[in-house]
């Protein structure tokens, strides 16, 4: 008679594991934002400080750009804002993964994009020095999304872990949280609360090990 309510106890204690704190994803978050606003806008400001790819006027816009900067960009700042607010391990894991998958856009796609007949995929020519032809390169895609996938995949090791105060939390939310009211037996979400109350307190103190099996009138009375 008391399976109902330890399965409802069992669900409410996965629920309360799915949860963690949100400042475990601040500083991820964080730089997973700063990371894509760069990646978006520095083909546009760049040419300001001499560091562009061609066309290398500033506020230009070309396709190349849209594919190769501004929606990786766009999508690893959205993965970071995910991350940063969530508190909730599955919609962290989707921005942590969001933004991953952008950082290996950002790396890959400068080299793999031109072969793509038709989608105009060119990111351009780096301009100036030997040296900052490679500096240019390594800040506009391989080395921008090389840090954006490693912050990523932290952020996704950080979610996955699941700490003792996070089991204890849970733990807690699947004692204390009352259980909905059922219409098939006819009692009150109050009745539900005080006996699976009474029922997991006479588990944890019972040495044989046996459940304990307490008729329901007793949580009425």
């Amino acid at each position: 008679m008391f399976q109902p309510l330890r399965l409802q106890e069992e669900v409410i204690h996965m629920n309360g594991m799915l949860r963690v704190r949100r400042s475990r994803g601040v500083l991820s978050g964080l730089l997973l934002v700063l990371l894509g606003i760069w990646g978006g806008l520095v083909p546009f400001v760049g040419p300001y400080f001499h560091y562009a790819y061609t066309p290398d006027k500033a506020w230009t816009y070309t396709t190349g750009r849209l594919w190769l900067d501004i929606l990786p960009g766009a999508a690893a700042a959205l993965g970071g804002l995910i991350v940063l607010a969530s508190a909730y391990r599955p919609s962290a894991h989707f921005g942590a993964w969001l933004a991953a998958l952008s950082g290996a856009w950002f790396a890959l796609g400068s080299l793999i994009g031109p072969t793509w007949i038709g989608m105009h995929m060119v990111p351009g020519t780096p301009v100036g020095g030997t040296a900052t032809r490679a500096l240019e390169q390594i800040g506009f895609f391989t080395g921008l999304g090389v840090v954006i996938v490693l912050l990523a995949a932290m952020a996704v090791g950080r979610f996955s872990v699941i700490s003792v105060s996070d089991a204890r939390r849970a733990a807690r939310t699947a004692r204390t949280e009352p259980a909905p009211a059922s219409a098939s037996d006819g009692r009150t979400w109050r009745d539900r609360f005080v006996l699976r109350r009474r029922v997991t307190t006479t588990d944890e103190t019972d040495e044989s090990g046996e459940p304990a099996t307490e008729p329901a009138s007793a949580a009425k009375s």
